[in-house]
């Protein structure tokens, strides 16, 4: 899709108003701030608002991408019984009243031209409250098994924009559109950031590097897999840029060395990925959306403990098509360090995955869903 006609299909109104809605994670909110920033360069006049969950992440990270955001006091069904969670169980359909009471006052008081739900708590009270009020919505799902909000939202939502084949089976066939999901754009191209990424962590471009990534929280069994067998990298004359989250970094940190680079967290994910030859990582949507648009060899641990183990179903369409390995997140502390070395060290197996990665890839993600709105809109 050329930018002339994503530009000649600019909304009619020069001053929409459109509201996105969800959160709670990293893998909602960034797709979400795609879509915005998407819909801001079609139609640069339009007003953009997000509703979120208070005390949710996304209360933070919307205002820092420069938008504002009204929080709901929305929040989930805890499903294990501690007695915090057993309270706040109790106190969900309260909470969920109050949430779409507010979620109507918002609608009715800023009369969008539609209402984007991304998945996340605070999608339901506003999607439902926009739907029942006659204003288009559509619903994105990132993941390949849908969450459960957005299977109940997309029975009166008019599109549905998913990033996987095989969505009928959660979805109405005649909404579901494939886009891919929303990716920051600064991912796009790596190749020419090398010598720039190399500089960045301090890397010798001339071994061969790992990049580790469990998230911004970690990911205790890659980050334990790692630690137990840290010297190995040395060994093999190897280097890994492992992130480990906030939980673990303390742990690690004192393990820097010249094959072992330890980082908390890393801003620059696309000077990351230019120096990979192999990644390990978590099997989030956005994680494999990114993986998809860059083509690296990866090995993919999903969390286990995910709503409706969804990052199982996302690795797995990946890995059907010979595109990604699969570890399991109970046996990665004995299976994952050696499946990475026999990876590292088979040459045609890293080109396959890679090779095979790729069509997956949708760098035009967020305009195409920005083009959905705008058909809904017009």
């Amino acid at each position: 899709m050329n930018n002339n006609s994503l530009h000649s299909s600019s909304f009619d109104n020069q001053n929409s108003t459109f509201i996105i809605s969800g959160g709670g994670t990293g893998g909602h909110i960034y797709p979400a701030i795609a879509i915005a920033n998407a819909l801001k360069e079609q139609n640069p006049s339009a007003i953009i608002l997000f509703v979120g969950a208070l005390g949710k992440m996304e209360m933070e990270k919307v205002p820092e991408a420069g938008f504002e955001i009204i929080g709901l006091p929305i929040a989930g069904i805890q499903r294990s019984f501690t007695p915090k969670n057993i309270l706040q169980n109790i106190l969900f359909p309260f909470k969920l009243l109050q949430s779409l009471g507010k979620a109507n006052a918002i609608i009715k008081n800023h009369q969008p031209k539609a209402v984007i739900g991304v998945g996340g708590f605070a999608s339901g009270p506003t999607l439902l409250a926009a739907q029942k009020l006659g204003i288009p919505t559509l619903v994105q799902e990132q993941n390949s098994f849908a969450g459960i909000t957005n299977k109940r939202l997309a029975k009166k939502a008019i599109k549905i924009c998913v990033a996987y084949p095989n969505m009928e089976k959660f979805f109405p066939k005649n909404k579901i559109v494939i886009t891919g999901n929303p990716v920051r754009k600064d991912i796009l191209n790596i190749t020419e950031k090398r010598a720039e990424g190399l500089k960045e962590f301090g890397l010798d471009g001339t071994k061969k590097i790992i990049l580790a990534l469990g998230g911004s929280l970690g990911a205790l069994s890659i980050n334990e897999s790692i630690l137990n067998n840290y010297t190995d990298f040395e060994k093999n004359d190897v280097q890994i840029l492992w992130q480990t989250g906030k939980f673990f970094y303390p742990k690690a940190n004192n393990l820097n060395s010249k094959s072992v680079h330890v980082l908390e967290f890393i801003k620059r994910m696309d000077l990351a990925y230019s120096v990979a030859d192999v990644v390990i990582s978590r099997a989030g949507a956005l994680s494999i959306s990114e993986l998809c648009l860059v083509g690296k060899p990866t090995i993919l641990v999903p969390y286990p403990f995910a709503a409706e183990d969804h990052q199982t179903h996302n690795a797995m369409s990946l890995v059907k098509e010979n595109a990604a390995l699969l570890v399991k997140d109970n046996e990665a502390r004995t299976k994952l360090i050696p499946q990475l070395f026999e990876l590292l060290n088979d040459t045609p197996k890293q080109e396959l995955l890679a090779e095979n990665m790729l069509p997956f890839g949708k760098p035009n993600a967020a305009n195409e869903i920005v083009e959905e709105i705008n058909k809904i809109v017009n």
